[in-house]
């Protein structure tokens, strides 16, 4: 099992959930976070442009099987791409272990329900 934590675009979102759907990642957890870095936020108020260092971000949080960790990967690189400064960071980590507290199920069962696509 790995964990992948990926940064991306707040504008980005709705396209990155729609594509993880696709590849069966129906389960993700995210936040809305904020980041400072090199690259600037526009914002334009009456008229007037606003730069921000302090940009909006959704922070995705995945945990998955060995066999969805590329594809997954793979979906973030292309859907969540705009080729621009800003465009967020992938990290992936080991889990070593996940229970399911309902049933005390532990491993990768946990991450899907039997019966349905493995």
């Amino acid at each position: 099992m790995k964990k992948i934590e990926a940064i991306i675009r707040k504008t980005k979102y709705e396209e990155v959930k729609q594509a993880l759907h696709e590849i069966g990642i129906d389960f993700f957890s995210y936040w809305e976070v904020r980041g400072v870095g090199k690259a600037t936020q526009e914002r334009i108020y009456r008229g007037i442009k606003y730069d921000t260092s302090t940009i909006e971000r959704i922070l995705i949080s995945i945990y998955v099987r060995d066999k969805f960790l590329q594809p997954t990967v793979d979906t973030l690189l292309t859907v969540a791409r705009t080729g621009e400064i800003g465009d967020g960071k992938i990290f992936i980590s080991e889990c070593l272990n996940a229970y399911r507290i309902r049933t005390g199920e532990d491993g990768d069962e946990v991450l899907f329900i039997k019966g349905e696509q493995e």
